[in-house]
C-alpha cells in the first residue's frame, strides 16, 4: 500500500490542513472551530467511505484531537472534540506518549494468522490440502474445502499443496507490518499495541487500509510558535528531496518554507556529515580493542529496537549525536533564542525529540506529510514561488543517509579519508525483523569487528511513516540531489571544526 495514494491518505491530509488553518486563525483562546472541523472534512449527509457518515465524522475527530497531540477521548464517556484543546496550545508542549494510537471504533478487526479457504478452491479429486494436513484440520463440505481453526497449526502445507492457490494465510496487515511483535487483539478483536514493545516506527499506521491508526502532531504548536516573536527555524531531514511533487525544487525549498512562516531552512544533510565524522572516530577508537563490532545510532527506532531486544549490547549502539540533534545545536549556536522544527520522514524522531536531554536541542517534529497540509492550509503554490539560493553546504555522503545502506557507506568513506589504510567492513539490515535478525547474528560473533547499520523502515528514511512518495521514486530523487552536492564525502564539511563544540552540551 505504501506508495499509493488512498482516502485514508486524502484524510489524513485534510485533517493536518484544517489544524494548520485552526492554528494560524487561532486567537484569544477561542478553539470552537474544532467542532466545525469534521463537517468540513466529511461534508453532506451520505457516507462515503464507511457504513455511516457519523462513524467516518467520530473518527476524524480522534484524528484532529491526535494531529493537535491531544490523547484520545473514552468512547464511552461523552466529551467535546476540544476537551483540554488549551493544553495543547502552549507552544512548550512535548509529545506525551502513546505516540502511536489506534482509533479503536475504526479497527476493522481484521483476521490474524488465519489459513483460509477462497471461494477459487476448485473441490478437486485429489485433495491434496487434505492430505498433506497434519492435525486432519481440513474436509471437504458441499465439494469445497473447509478448515477447522480449532484444529489448524497455521503450518502453510495446505496452501503450497493447493494446485489452484486457493488457499491463503491471512494477516493483519499492522501486526505483519510491526517488526517488534507489538500488535496483538484486545477483548473484541481489535488491533492492540502493547507500548512496552513499541520502538514508534510507525509502519502498522503506514500499512493499516483501514486507517485506524494514527500518530501524535505538533502542527498546531509549531504554527504557534511562528506566530510568536521568536524566530523558527525549519531543519528539512535528507529524505525531503522530491516529497512535495517535482514543483518544489531544492531552488524553491526556502521559499516554501517562508511562506508558512519560517524564518530560514537548513538541511539535516550537514548533521549528517558531522555524525558521520563522530562515528567514524568512534569506530576507529573503540573496535575492536573496547567493543566488539558498533552500531550506527541514527534511526531511533532501530537504537530502541536494540536496547530494548539485546540490552546487553546497548553500549554497542554508537554514542555520537544524530544528525538531526547536531543540526539543532548548529542553528541554535547560530542564532541564539531561536526555536527549531524538524521536518522529516519519521515518527520515532517525534520521541527522540521529547528526551530531557534532547528536548532544548529541538522544539518540534513534524512529518512531510503533515508539513503538507500546512502548505495546503496556505494555499502555497509551488509553481509560483520564488527561486533562490538552494540549500547548501552537506555533502552527498550526508544526504545519502536518507536510503537504506547510506550512513555505513558515509562512515566507510570516511574512515578512509580520516584513517587511510583501515579497513571497515559492514554489514546493514532495514526493516525490523531484519534488523533483529542481524543483532542475532552479532550476538553470535558473526560480526566482531563490523559496522552495523540499521533502519527501522524497509527501502530507509525515505519509506519512512510520514513520507509522501513512492519508496523508489523518492530514492531515485535522493541519488540524483547526492550527485548534485558540492562536495562527495562528510570530512570536505564546513562545520567540522566546531564538531566538538556540538558534541558538548550547550
Amino acid at each position: 500500500m505504501r506508495g499509493v495514494y488512498t482516502s485514508v491518505n486524502d484524510i489524513r491530509k485534510r485533517v493536518f490542513a484544517e489544524v494548520a488553518k485552526l492554528s494560524y486563525d487561532y486567537k484569544d483562546g477561542d478553539v470552537s472551530q474544532m467542532e466545525h472541523i469534521p463537517y468540513r472534512v466529511i461534508p453532506g449527509e451520505v457516507s462515503t467511505y464507511r457504513e455511516s457518515v457519523f462513524l467516518e465524522r467520530a473518527i476524524v475527530k480522534e484524528r484532529i484531537r491526535l494531529a493537535m497531540g491531544l490523547p484520545l477521548r473514552d468512547v464511552s464517556e461523552h466529551a467535546p472534540v476540544s476537551e483540554g484543546a488549551l493544553e495543547c496550545i502552549r507552544p512548550e508542549k512535548y509529545y506525551q506518549p502513546p505516540l502511536i494510537n489506534i482509533i479503536k471504533f475504526a479497527c476493522h478487526k481484521c483476521p490474524d494468522n488465519e489459513i483460509h479457504v477462497t471461494d477459487a478452491c476448485q473441490g478437486c479429486l485429489a485433495h491434496p490440502c487434505k492430505e498433506v494436513c497434519p492435525k486432519n484440520a481440513i474436509s471437504f463440505q458441499n465439494g469445497k474445502s473447509v478448515i477447522d481453526q480449532a484444529k489448524c497449526i497455521k503450518c502453510g502445507k495446505c496452501i503450497n499443496a493447493c494446485a489452484y492457490g486457493a488457499i491463503l494465510k491471512l494477516e493483519r496487515p499492522c501486526a505483519k507490518a510491526c517488526g517488534m511483535n507489538a500488535i496483538d487483539s484486545d477483548e473484541y478483536g481489535r488491533a492492540d499495541i502493547d507500548q512496552e514493545k513499541c520502538v514508534s516506527c510507525g509502519m502498522c499506521l503506514a500499512n493499516c487500509p483501514f486507517g485506524a491508526i494514527a500518530d501524535k502532531a505538533q502542527i498546531f504548536q509549531t504554527i504557534q510558535a511562528i506566530k510568536s516573536d521568536v524566530p523558527v527555524y525549519a531543519a528539512i531531514a535528507p529524505a525531503v528531496t522530491g516529497q512535495f511533487g517535482v514543483q518544489m525544487t531544492p531552488e524553491k525549498m526556502r521559499s516554501a518554507f517562508q511562506a508558512l512562516g519560517f524564518e530560514d531552512v537548513v538541511e539535516v544533510a550537514i548533521g549528517a556529515d558531522l555524525c558521520t565524522i563522530a562515528e567514524a572516530k568512534d569506530f576507529v577508537e573503540e573496535v575492536p580493542e573496547k567493543l566488539p563490532f558498533m552500531a550506527t545510532s541514527c534511526c531511533p527506532a532501530w537504537s530502541m529496537m536494540a536496547k530494548k531486544l539485546f540490552p546487553e549490547y546497548s553500549e554497542c549502539i554508537s554514542m555520537a549525536l544524530t544528525p538531526m540533534v547536531l543540526t539543532g545545536r548548529l542553528i541554535k549556536k547560530q542564532h541564539p533564542g531561536c526555536k527549531v522544527a524538524f521536518i522529516g520522514p519519521c515518527a520515532a524522531k517525534k520521541l527522540e525529540a521529547g528526551r530531557k536531554s534532547i528536548r532544548s536541542d529541538i522544539d518540534f517534529v513534524l512529518t512531510f506529510e503533515e508539513v503538507m497540509g500546512m502548505f495546503e492550509a496556505r494555499d502555497v503554490n509551488f509553481a509560483e514561488l520564488k527561486e533562490q539560493d538552494p540549500m547548501h553546504g552537506a555533502s552527498g555522503d550526508g544526504r545519502g543517509f536518507a536510503i537504506s545502506g547510506g550512513v555505513a557507506n558515509a562512515v566507510v568513506n570516511c574512515v578512509k579519508e580520516l584513517y587511510p589504510g583501515r579497513e571497515v567492513k559492514v554489514e546493514s539490515a532495514e526493516g525490523l525483523d531484519n534488523c533483529k535478525k542481524l543483532l542475532n547474528m552479532a550476538k553470535a560473533g558473526k560480526y566482531n569487528g563490523y559496522l552495523l547499520e540499521g533502519m527501522a523502515c524497509p527501502g530507509g528514511c525515505v519509506a519512512g511513516a510520514g513520507t509522501i512518495q513512492p519508496i523508489a521514486k523518492a530514492k531515485a530523487a535522493v541519488n540524483i540531489q547526492k550527485k548534485k552536492s558540492t562536495h562527495a564525502h562528510a570530512v570536505e564539511s564546513n562545520y567540522k571544526d566546531i564538531l566538538e563544540q556540538l558534541e558538548e552540551k550547550m
